[in-house]
């Protein structure tokens, strides 16, 4: 394997690794991942589901449908204890979906396959050695993979950036859980539990969800969460730990044995202080861990790449100058900085004393009110979120809502317009039409009229413009209301200048 080739390799076959390959793939960019399992089965349930931004996402490269097929639709956004019912909200997912992790990475891992995308599986990055012209990617196996760039989407002990020498600051574990699914001889109450000592949790991988409530399989091994009595331990987690912190918890370890994994998790919250030096980046957890607090981690950084995808394509194939990256810390790094904000506000909430308790009950108070509880709910689902690229329109640097449309092909949905990750000029009837001139090879220019309002979780209705242009990941870079004032500079800035290519 030494001196193979690609334009971009990544480190990592978990959902953001997958999802990043697809976005180059779509962009014709040769990509390939480099995994250290030799499977992508993956031991353990990890992060249980997708939240409503995400699943947006995916419906944008078409294909939510596989992974609504195979979860459960549910109210999985909460704080404080507090559910927080996306009812209502301008989407066409006002939910989340409940599917676990293995599931997700298994329908990724076969989009992936269709798109021509290699894992290189059983092969760990080591190390690297990045020039002006690309990087070496060491591997533990001796060999060496060249690559334009590498984009690091190894996890929270990422091998990447240490190698990279990116710092990773934060704050060190206040709380540590073990998670297991073992078989018990006596069953547990399902559920989440709280007391003096910490939050415990039982229930089994089998469930269906009805009437928004869970309803676990009669039988079959238990999934366990439990509070360790101290934060610090290092070590992999065995049976004995495992039973120790069940009769600290709850006064008996109900016969568990026979583990198919045990694991820990802890609430150290951490940050990249870059997502980019030089020629290698970093996505997911490699660049930021945090508490599981919300089911933020997942969604997070598949989002991270769908914004890095097309930015990273276009810089590989010469349309962009390589400061568009510079964009992707500017605005995947605020998100993240929120995300830790809002877990660590999470894990401070379930502490077992009576002074956290009426801080808990007066939290729930407050996001028992409208104004409140839709800040949360849009902010923990990612329908709020909000790039900041200056005063203008509302809509500008937020998600493009999936309006219906009727264009001369026939009727189709704004999402349709995005499958191929290409930037898109809906021209929404404005007068005299839109010229793109020497953009328009790069960018699909569509004429259509709409229904439905122009409305945004976080701010209610907007007024409609009559053109808008639409980043490959969904979130408008430009709005025109009867004039094209500053749409040559919107198309310079994120399809590429005029002269390049």
């Amino acid at each position: 394997m030494n001196g193979t080739g690609h334009a971009v390799a990544i480190a990592g076959a978990g959902p953001t690794g997958l999802m990043l390959a697809g976005e180059l793939a779509l962009a014709g960019v040769d990509v390939a991942i480099v995994e250290r399992r030799t499977s992508q089965d993956l031991p353990g349930a990890r992060a249980g589901g997708l939240h409503a931004r995400t699943i947006e996402v995916l419906d944008q490269r078409g294909i939510a449908d596989r992974f609504l097929a195979e979860g459960q639709v549910a109210q999985v956004a909460g704080f404080a204890s507090v559910t927080l019912d996306l009812g209502g909200f301008p989407t066409r997912h006002p939910y989340g979906l409940a599917l676990w992790q293995k599931h997700i990475e298994r329908i990724l891992a076969g989009w992936v396959e269709e798109l021509g995308v290699p894992i290189l599986r059983g092969r760990e990055v080591t190390g690297l050695a990045q020039d002006e012209s690309g990087v070496d990617v060491l591997l533990a196996d001796g060999g060496t993979l060249r690559a334009q760039y590498l984009v690091g989407c190894d996890g929270g002990r990422s091998r990447v950036r240490k190698a990279a020498g990116i710092g990773f600051p934060g704050w060190d574990p206040t709380v540590s859980h073990l998670i297991a699914e073992v078989e018990m001889t006596q069953v547990p109450e399902f559920g989440v539990h709280r007391n003096a000592y910490g939050t415990h949790a039982f229930g089994r991988l089998q469930y269906e969800i009805r009437d928004g409530e869970v309803i676990y399989a009669d039988a079959g091994p238990v999934s366990v969460m439990v509070t360790e009595a101290h934060p610090g331990a290092t070590g992999e987690p065995t049976l004995q730990d495992l039973r120790t912190a069940l009769v600290a918890a709850c006064g008996i370890d109900y016969g568990a044995h026979s583990p198919a994994w045990i694991s820990r998790f802890t609430d150290a919250s951490r940050q990249a202080a870059a997502y980019r030096d030089r020629r290698v980046l970093l996505a997911g957890d490699a660049a930021h861990v945090h508490a599981p607090d919300g089911g933020q981690g997942l969604n997070t950084g598949v989002q991270d790449a769908v914004n890095l995808g097309w930015k990273l394509a276009q810089v590989v194939k010469g349309i962009s100058p390589e400061a568009l990256l510079d964009s992707y810390h500017a605005e995947r790094h605020p998100i993240a900085a929120r995300v830790l904000r809002t877990t660590m506000a999470a894990v401070a909430l379930r502490r077992p004393d009576e002074r956290t308790n009426a801080l808990r009950e007066t939290v729930a108070e407050l996001l028992g009110m409208e104004q409140p509880r839709r800040h949360f709910a849009a902010m923990l689902s990612g329908l709020g979120t909000h790039y900041d690229f200056g005063p203008g329109h509302p809509l500008v640097g937020r998600r493009m809502p999936d309006l219906d449309l009727a264009t001369a092909a026939g009727r189709s949905r704004v999402y349709d317009l995005l499958h191929d990750a290409k930037p898109v000029l809906l021209n929404l009837g404005a007068a005299g039409g839109v010229d793109l001139g020497p953009w328009a090879d790069r960018v699909k220019l569509v004429d259509a009229k709409y229904a439905g309002r122009w409305e945004l979780p976080a701010l209610g209705e907007v007024p409609a413009p009559d053109a808008v242009l639409v980043r490959p990941d969904g979130y408008v870079a430009w709005v025109g209301e009867r004039t094209r004032q500053g749409l040559t500079d919107a198309l310079a800035a994120w399809c590429g200048p005029p002269a390049a290519g």
